[in-house]
């Protein structure tokens, strides 16, 4: 069944009291605020509907979410207009985090940069050995974000977390499974159902004591998203006038080894 409401870059339907909200934006599904505002605005919307007690979160096309758009970007372009626009994203953000129904992400390809940002709003991502995994900022001379900072060091422990953020390595499903960044590891057709398996096998549960449960185990993110966010927004706009962020979105668009100067 669909769920009302004005979307045009994902596709929102409940059945048998798991919703699923998909990305479609393929090939690659990059964001932007309004695709995460989207997102947002489904997700309060099955909050208030008391037929929703689980969502999957997944992606049409070839990755899950490759994070945001640079290309055909001018790296130098208005920076006040810029950080306008990631704030407004980070706001939105923030409002996944204060999600109150569990949310299982389907990773069936690529999560890069942000778009592993957004897979770790969800409780659990169910992905596959093909798929990969990537907090890929210091190759582009830049600062994480997406409250990352926050909840990938949460998910698996402050020096993975560094390892992952300080080389910019991508990792492949396998891995990401064996380091606990993905709970449940399925053949790439099969990522959907499992993530579908797994929600409704949270949503055959007592869902008010579900969702009291996850309140009190995710008590404070969101704010705590809130606050890493505005710090990250700040580490990014300084960042993003340096030579060596130029050099890393050049590089990224070229489809080359970056050559940092440290300027």
């Amino acid at each position: 069944m669909p769920i009302p409401g004005s979307f045009h870059d994902i596709g929102v339907e409940l059945s048998e009291h798991v919703a699923t909200v998909s990305l479609r934006r393929p090939p690659h599904n990059f964001f932007d605020a309004q695709l995460i505002g989207e997102i947002a605005s489904a997700f309060e919307a099955l909050d208030a509907d008391a037929g929703c007690r689980a969502i999957v979160l997944s992606a049409q096309g070839k990755s899950f979410c490759a994070g945001a758009n640079f290309g055909g970007n001018d790296a130098s372009a208005d920076a006040g207009s810029r950080d306008a626009s990631t704030a407004q994203l980070y706001r939105a953000a923030v409002r996944l985090f204060r999600t109150a129904k569990p949310i299982i992400a389907a990773v069936h390809g690529p999560a890069i940069g942000g778009g592993l940002g957004l897979a770790l709003v969800a409780d659990f991502r169910v992905t596959c050995a093909e798929a990969t995994f990537s907090a890929n900022f210091t190759k582009l001379g830049f600062h994480p974000g997406f409250g990352l900072t926050v909840t990938l060091p949460e998910l698996i422990g402050k020096n993975a977390a560094a390892l992952l953020f300080l080389t910019s390595r991508r990792i492949k499903g396998e891995e990401a499974h064996r380091i606990g960044l993905a709970d449940v590891l399925a053949a790439q057709s099969e990522v959907g159902s499992a993530a579908h398996s797994l929600a409704r096998e949270i949503a055959a549960c007592a869902p008010l004591g579900v969702v009291a449960t996850r309140a009190t185990m995710r008590q404070g993110l969101a704010d705590r998203i809130a606050a890493a966010t505005e710090r990250e927004l700040a580490q990014q706009s300084r960042l993003r006038s340096t030579q060596d962020f130029q050099e890393g979105i050049r590089a990224s668009i070229e489809r080359r080894e970056p050559r940092f100067e440290g300027q």
